[in-house]
């Protein structure tokens, strides 16, 4: 077990004095007792569930001070506290059990797991204490989260919550506390006007916010959490199933152009005056019962945030079409945050214009969540709209292209193959749900959805004007909120380009930005016990929303990288995708990748076209698909792709960034498609591909509120390879994105071909391998023709870029 902490904020003594005081953990006067009362005082102190003296000793009797005594027997027998006897119960207090976990002869062994607090001499006085009593409350425990954290779940700010005079927020080492009520949350919902007319009925559309804040708000202006999420009020899963499209149709030849964004969509963009208003309230008319959250959103609200999840146009108890990324969604989720900022009318029910403001909002918000809730957050940052403060942005699409296609490809999502913008249109068109409303609106939605249908162009896969228009990057310049980027290096679902170009466009502007890379696919990482992912946020939001001067834009790490070679460690660097990185070039031979520059004139070729039966049998199954294409003794892909493989390494290499493939490659027809995947090869363990869950409903986001299971990559998965980066690309795009060329039979082009982003650990002893085929079972589309690709290997290289040694 390793315990990675990134956000503890340093602070003086005195400032400890002053916390430790403030949140009642020591009095002034408790000072001036000798070192075992001292010490007595913040055992029990420690115990809040314990009610009276006597309970709170029973406890203290549980813990272990020495192999021989229990820490009350010791603190009875001795006047003197030891280094030893402080660290023993210390671990014991985070969850570590002796003689298990660690010796109570030698509890400092376990330094390089847990944050331990340094000290001078053997024998502690009583700022000694207070020092290491403080790095206590700020350090992780056994199930994930800080000391102060376990004891908040346990009642210690109980007194604190119901005392009107307590001045809030409460913050200690940076981060705000739980020291608001969740008994007594306040559950509204609201209907934004925004400045569109998506489903042309001549009225703004309205959009449903449900709003949760606390009791306290009503008192003191509160942060805001801001979610959009299309998924709020339910999904139409099998009208998406049934709009999903065929893959198993042909590779076909597109026209040659010089540029495939030369079409424009037609702009229909009508905006209706505001309604007028008829009155004023403060008080909201609906409530809502359990509705989709966040438990990050959740940890935050006993402490002080306000959370509110919209569900954005064409969704359940809202106005308008569903768009699929384009602008109308952009100007949909700034709406909201124009409302919290006090400048865009609310109402309190969706046919009597009464006004209802967000007055207990201090017009500080934060847009939090992940895919297409991230995907949302970024659009929004990209408008520079005020109030946003900063943007949690987790496994979010950068460029809708990057999703759905990939030069000049339609590619599916990882896991949803014939999904498309058409498809999760309809799946989140949840105005479906009501019949009521649904009949009004079909006709309008067939025809937009027919139109979104023919737009996307699954036919050539082209970047064109309804990609462009989707396409976030292009505004990174109008940024001014914070960023902090979190994404999988293994999320095939938004992959890694989304974040990495994101990353790049982002880099010089005059924000403060963070990136978190973890080695999981599409998922959260808030539960993970290794990081103190949730302690990051606390002290980036506590400085983004609550204006507070903690230092979390330069305590934070500017790039952390989940280890993919060693369970639970976190790695901190300057950058990502650095352009100083030095690259590694790697020549081909058969079956063999090699440093030496002296490639022999070999050409091989393979074929894409299996036989039908296996063909069908590897279209159901992705996974054995995958698992037959790397293994190079597979005799039913014999011939059908080729692998090259380094000898085993004798010196790790630290992959960082993209991995280039320059082919010269030929093709026996007019059209043709090259796929690429950088394979770890190695009988090894890896790390598990999702996080395992260690403990169900072990961390508590607060006193008698909501739990959460704690999580963590176990390396324990004995496998033979791992999958490092892939790439697709369709030949007729070999000279860019942008332009389409002509392909002739048999005739050798030299393609360049950059590979996913990726930060990859390959240690001594594993092989680098490049695996070059056409059709992706899970990804591309699957014509099965008889296509026969032939590789000059001559011409053919790879670089690697990587960190320096």
């Amino acid at each position: 077990m390793k315990l990675n902490q990134f956000a503890i904020m340093p602070v003086t003594p005195e400032q400890e004095r002053i916390e430790m005081e403030q949140i009642q953990m020591i009095h002034e006067r408790d000072l001036a007792l000798p070192p075992v009362p001292f010490f007595h005082q913040l055992l029990i102190n420690s115990f809040p569930e314990a009610r009276t003296l006597n309970s709170g000793e029973e406890r203290i009797a549980g813990l272990m001070a020495t192999p021989e005594q229990n820490a009350l027997v010791y603190l009875r027998t001795h006047d003197t506290i030891s280094q030893q006897v402080f660290f023993n119960l210390y671990l014991q207090l985070l969850g570590f059990s002796p003689e298990r976990d660690f010796s109570l002869n030698e509890p400092l062994a376990i330094t390089p797991t847990v944050n331990l607090p340094a000290f001078t001499s053997s024998e502690l006085n009583n700022n000694d204490m207070l020092h290491g009593w403080y790095q206590l409350l700020v350090t992780h425990n056994t199930t994930g989260q800080t000391f102060l954290d376990d004891l908040t779940s346990r009642g210690y700010f109980l007194a604190m919550v119901n005392n009107a005079t307590v001045k809030k927020p409460i913050i200690f080492n940076g981060k705000a506390q739980a020291v608001y009520d969740t008994t007594q949350l306040i559950r509204e919902v609201v209907y934004v006007e925004s400045a569109q007319d998506t489903d042309h009925d001549g009225q703004r559309d309205l959009l449903k916010v449900e709003i949760t804040r606390p009791l306290e708000s009503n008192s003191h202006p509160v942060p805001t959490l801001y979610t959009a999420s299309p998924y709020n009020q339910g999904t139409n899963d099998e009208a998406g199933e049934a709009l999903t499209h065929d893959v198993t149709i042909p590779l076909t030849e597109k026209p040659a152009v010089n540029n495939t964004v030369a079409d424009t969509l037609p702009t229909n963009r009508v905006v209706p005056a505001p309604r007028k208003v008829a009155g004023l309230t403060q008080t909201a008319e609906e409530t809502m019962g359990n509705s989709f959250d966040y438990s990050l959103n959740d940890y935050f609200l006993a402490r002080g945030f306000a959370v509110a999840y919209a569900s954005e146009i064409g969704t359940k108890d809202s106005d308008g079409l569903r768009t699929t990324g384009d602008v109308e969604e952009t100007i949909a989720a700034t709406a909201v945050i124009e409302w919290l900022d006090g400048k865009r009318t609310a109402f309190t029910n969706r046919t009597d214009n009464v006004e209802i403001k967000a007055w207990w909002s201090n017009h500080h918000i934060a847009m939090t969540g992940r895919s297409y809730l991230g995907t949302l957050a970024t659009a929004a940052a990209t408008t520079g709209v005020d109030g946003l403060k900063t943007v949690i942005s987790e496994a979010a699409i950068s460029s809708w292209y990057d999703y759905y296609r990939e030069n000049g490809l339609v590619i599916a999502p990882g896991g949803f193959p014939g999904e498309d913008a058409d498809v999760l249109a309809e799946e989140t068109f949840s105005r479906e749900k009501q019949p009521g409303d649904y009949h009004r609106i079909k006709a309008k939605w067939q025809n937009a959805l027919n139109q979104m249908t023919l737009d996307q162009d699954r036919t050539t896969g082209n970047y064109n004007a309804f990609w462009d228009a989707r396409n976030y990057r292009k505004d990174v310049a109008n940024i001014k909120a914070d960023m902090l980027l979190v994404h999988g290096l293994n999320d095939w679902n938004v992959k890694p380009k989304n974040v990495g170009k994101l990353w790049q466009a982002i880099r010089d502007l005059p924000i403060a930005k963070k990136l978190i890379l973890h080695q999981g696919p599409h998922v959260y990482i808030n539960n993970l016990r290794s990081v103190d992912f949730t302690d990051m946020v606390n002290l980036w939001l506590t400085h983004e929303l609550y204006d507070v001067d903690n230092h979390a834009e330069t305590i934070l790490p500017n790039v952390l990288i989940q280890d993919n070679a060693h369970a639970e460690t976190w790695r901190v660097q300057e950058d990502w995708l650095a352009p100083e990185n030095p690259e590694t070039t790697f020549h081909f031979s058969p079956d063999t990748l090699s440093e030496a520059n002296d490639p022999q004139p070999v050409q091989l070729g393979f074929s894409d076209q299996l036989p039908t039966k296996i063909f069908h049998y590897y279209a159901k199954h992705w996974d054995q698909w995958q698992t037959a294409l790397v293994d190079d003794s597979n005799a039913m892909l014999a011939g059908h792709r080729l692998i090259f493989k380094t000898a085993k390494r004798a010196e790790p290499l630290i992959i960082d960034g993209h991995p280039n493939v320059h082919v010269r490659v030929a093709v026996n027809q007019n059209i043709g498609l090259l796929s690429l995947q950088l394979i770890d090869y190695g009988r090894f363990k890896r790390l598990t591909t999702s996080p395992v869950t260690l403990a169900g409903q072990a961390m508590d986001l607060g006193y008698h509120f909501k739990k959460e299971s704690l999580r963590e990559f176990e390396l324990t998965r004995l496998s033979n390879y791992q999958l490092i980066s892939k790439a697709h690309i369709n030949l007729q795009n070999r000279d860019g994105l942008t332009t389409t060329k002509t392909v002739s039979p048999n005739v050798f082009y030299d393609v360049d071909i950059q590979l996913q982003p990726t930060h990859y650990n390959l240690l001594p002893g594993h092989q680098l391998g490049l695996i070059i085929y056409a059709t992706d079972m899970e990804m591309t589309v699957r014509g099965n023709q008889p296509l026969f690709y032939t590789v000059d290997l001559k011409a053919t290289n790879l670089q690697v870029p990587h960190l320096r040694h």
